[in-house]
């Protein structure tokens, strides 16, 4: 099994989402004594935001890419092929002002690849990379209840990004209510869900 690790909070060791993707790597790895795990950690070294050059190198065929998209292109690939080879994606999905984090986002842009990821067929957009599962550690100062505002903006789009490229195994562990309960009590409220993993 490959499992990628991917963690977005820049709040670095007070992070809930943190210890949270900890936690679940460590059940994950348990199960599956063989797991390899990739880590990109998008808090400390996040990616560019996308700009003309980057669009290209991500998306345009190798005949229409300039010098500088040729020069990008390498290490944007890395990131969608660490997505690719996984089997498993862990995501630490922390809520910043009623959505993702920003640097969350500009790697799942890197995920958002025209024939690659998805197609646009007769009946609409199709996914391409179905069969992948993804563990999303969901942390929130406030409680907050399932498809209402404002999880609707932050785990909902999530659900619906992976949805969109074929990922219909999206599973949330939910460490919220931080600002009420604590960052400690709201990883242990979140416990019970990593042990059903």
């Amino acid at each position: 099994m490959n499992i990628l690790h991917i963690d977005s909070a820049t709040t670095g060791a007070a992070s809930v989402t943190r210890a949270l993707t900890a936690k679940i790597i460590e059940k994950l790895k348990a199960d599956n004594p063989d797991a390899t795990v990739t880590y990109r950690d998008l808090g400390t070294e996040p990616l560019a935001h996308l700009n003309p050059v980057l669009v290209g190198a991500i998306r345009f065929p190798d005949e229409d890419k300039s010098d500088d998209m040729k020069v990008a292109a390498e290490a944007e690939r890395k990131v969608l092929d660490e997505f690719l080879a996984a089997d498993v994606v862990v995501i630490g999905a922390p809520m910043y002002n009623f959505t993702i984090p920003s640097n969350l986002k500009a790697w799942i842009d890197r995920l958002g690849i025209p024939r690659v990821t998805f197609r646009y067929s007769e009946n609409g957009p199709e996914g391409l990379v179905d069969g992948r599962r993804v563990i999303v550690a969901s942390s929130a100062g406030g409680r907050y209840q399932p498809g209402q505002p404002p999880l609707t903006f932050h785990e909902g789009l999530i659900e619906a990004f992976f949805g969109f490229i074929g990922v219909d195994d999206v599973t949330f562990v939910r460490g919220h209510g931080v600002g009420a309960y604590g960052p400690e009590q709201a990883i242990a409220n979140a416990q019970e869900a990593i042990d059903a993993l």
